[in-house]
C-alpha cells in the first residue's frame, strides 16, 4: 500500500508497536525476525529511540494485515483530546497539568489513560445521578449507585475504540446482500420475503392510528413486524434490515457485543442493538459495492442515496464505517444536532475531538442549515491545534409529521481532514488555498480562543481576567498561560 507524501517524515510508535507485539504474544525476536529486522533495532524503535522506517510500515501490512495509517494516525491524539476535556473539570482546578505531559501519558501509558477516562465518566454518571436524585426529591440516605460508564458513553468508547468498523458484520451482510440481490427485487421487497419465508414473520406497513408514536413494532406472538406509514421507503427498508439482523444474525450480534462487552448487562443490550443498526446499513450498502461507488461518485451523498436507496442520513453513517484495511474510504467523522445545538450523535473514524458532553460550537455552518433546509453548505474550519477539516452540512428529516405536530429537526454535519477534499464532489471546484478556514472550537468550554463574539461561556483551564474599564466583543475576558 502507497504511503503518502504527507506522511514521509519520521514516524515514532514506539509504544503502538510494543503493544502489537503482545496482543500477538510475540517475542521480541520473533518479531523481529517476521519484520526482517534487528532485535537490537526492534527494542529501540519500542523505546522511541528509532522511527518506523517505511520498510517498517510495510512490513507491517503484509507480515499483520496491517495499514500504516494505524500507526501514522495515532490514537493518542485522541487520547490527548479526551484527557484535556477531563481537566477542564473544576475538580482539577488547582492541578496544572502541561499539554505535553498529558501527551507524553497517552503516548507511553495509554491502558493507564483509558483507565483514568473511565474513572472520570463513572464519577460523572455518578455525580449527575445523585444530582437528579435531589431535583426529584430522592432518597439522600438511599445506597449510592454503582459506579460505572453511562451505557451510552462506553458504546461511544467502543465505537471509537473500533473506528466504527465490524469485519465481522460487514461480511455477513455482504454475503447475505449477495444472495438476496439474485432474486432481482427490490430489497424491502426482497427482505418482506425472505422473513416471511425462512422466518414466517409478516411485514406490515400500518396507518398513524393504529402505530400511535411508535414507529416499527415487533410482535413476537402474532410474528409480525408492524411498520409505521410515516417512514419512507429508505426508513421502511432499514428497520427489515434490522429485524432480520436481529432475527437471523442476532447470535453473531450478541457473540460481538459480549466480546466488546463482558461486564454490564443493559450497555450489552444497547450494543447489540446499536450492532444490529450498523448491520441493517451494511446491508443496505453492501462493503465493496457502497466504497467502490463512493471513490467513482467523490463521495456525493445524495447521488449515493438514490443509487442505494437510502436517506442522506444513512449515508453519511455508512462513509463513516469504509475502514476495511484493502478498501479504506476517506476517514469521515459525523456529528447529528438539533436546533439548539444538541448533539445526539456523533461518529468518527478519523481523529476529530468531538466533546463528550455540551454543543458545537455556534461559528460552525451546521447551525446556518437550519435556515437553509435542504440545501448543501460547505466549510473550511480550524481547531485551536491547528488542524484544518472540510466539512459539509445540511438538515434531514428523520420521518413525516403529521400536520399540527411539533416536527423534529435535525442537521448534519460530515467533515475530513482538509488533505482529502479534493476527493470529495463538493470541494473539487474550490480554491482551498484561498478560503479562509473558519476558527471554530470544540465548544465553548474547551476553547482558548480570545475575542470571540459567539463565547457563552469562559474557557475552563484559563483565569478569568475582570477589568470594570473594557469591554470587548467577547464577555468574557481570560488570562494565557
Amino acid at each position: 500500500m502507497a504511503i503518502e507524501p504527507s506522511t514521509q517524515r519520521k514516524i515514532f510508535a514506539g509504544p503502538r508497536l510494543k503493544r502489537l507485539r503482545r496482543e500477538r504474544q510475540l517475542t521480541q525476536a520473533r518479531m523481529a525476525e517476521e519484520l526482517d529486522v534487528s532485535p537490537s533495532y526492534l527494542n529501540l524503535m519500542e523505546r522511541n529511540q528509532r522511527p518506523l522506517t517505511i520498510q517498517v510500515l510495510l512490513r507491517l501490512t503484509d507480515v499483520y494485515g496491517l495499514d500504516p495509517r494505524d500507526f501514522i494516525e495515532s490514537a493518542a491524539d485522541q487520547s490527548v483530546a479526551e484527557v484535556e476535556q477531563i481537566l477542564t473539570d473544576p475538580l482539577f482546578r488547582e492541578a496544572t497539568v502541561p499539554r505535553a505531559e498529558v501527551q507524553d501519558a497517552a503516548e507511553h501509558s495509554p491502558a493507564l489513560v483509558a483507565a483514568m477516562t473511565r474513572l472520570y465518566r463513572a464519577y460523572s454518571a455518578a455525580r449527575e445521578a445523585g444530582e437528579a436524585g435531589l431535583l426529584a426529591g430522592g432518597d439522600r440516605d438511599r445506597a449510592e449507585p454503582r459506579l460505572g460508564d453511562s451505557p451510552i458513553d462506553r458504546i461511544r468508547t467502543i465505537l471509537q475504540e473500533a473506528r466504527n468498523h465490524f469485519p465481522e458484520l460487514e461480511e455477513a451482510a455482504e454475503s447475505f446482500a449477495a444472495t438476496i440481490d439474485a432474486t432481482g427485487h427490490d430489497l424491502f421487497l426482497a427482505l418482506c420475503e425472505h422473513l416471511r419465508a425462512r422466518h414466517g414473520i409478516r411485514v406490515r406497513i400500518l396507518p398513524l392510528e393504529v402505530m400511535g408514536d411508535r414507529l416499527r413494532w415487533f410482535d413476537h406472538h402474532r410474528r409480525q413486524l408492524m411498520i409505521s406509514e410515516v417512514m419512507d421507503h429508505s426508513g421502511r427498508t432499514f428497520q427489515t434490515a434490522y429485524q432480520l439482523a436481529l432475527t437471523e444474525f442476532g447470535t453473531l450480534a450478541s457473540t460481538l457485543a459480549a466480546r466488546l462487552e463482558p461486564q454490564d448487562e443493559l450497555t450489552r443490550k444497547l450494543l447489540r442493538i446499536t450492532l444490529a443498526n450498523y448491520f441493517a446499513g451494511a446491508l443496505m450498502m453492501p462493503y465493496a459495492r457502497f466504497h467502490e461507488a463512493a471513490e467513482l461518485l467523490a463521495y456525493d451523498v445524495e447521488l449515493l442515496g438514490a443509487r442505494f436507496g437510502a436517506s442522506f442520513e444513512q449515508v453519511a453513517h455508512r462513509l463513516t464505517t469504509l475502514a476495511r484495511p484493502t478498501a479504506r474510504g476517506i476517514p469521515f467523522f459525523l456529528v447529528r444536532v438539533d436546533i439548539a445545538g444538541n448533539v445526539s450523535k456523533r461518529f468518527s473514524s478519523a481523529r476529530f475531538p468531538f466533546a463528550h458532553s455540551g454543543g458545537t460550537c455556534p461559528l460552525w455552518n451546521i447551525h446556518a442549515t437550519f435556515t437553509e433546509p435542504g440545501k448543501i453548505l460547505t466549510e473550511v474550519v480550524e481547531l485551536p491545534d491547528g488542524s484544518q477539516w472540510f466539512s459539509i452540512a445540511r438538515t434531514v428529516r428523520r420521518a413525516i409529521t403529521p400536520f399540527g405536530r411539533i416536527e423534529p429537526r435535525f442537521a448534519i454535519g460530515l467533515g475530513c481532514e482538509i488533505k482529502h477534499a479534493r476527493r470529495l464532489v463538493y470541494g473539487k471546484k474550490l480554491d482551498l488555498s484561498a478560503l479562509d478556514a473558519v476558527p471554530i472550537g470544540i465548544n465553548c468550554r474547551l476553547c482558548d480562543r480570545p475575542a470571540c463574539p459567539q463565547r457563552a461561556a469562559p474557557p475552563a483551564l484559563r483565569p478569568l481576567l475582570v477589568d470594570d474599564s473594557t469591554r470587548t466583543v467577547s464577555p468574557f475576558a481570560f488570562k494565557d498561560v
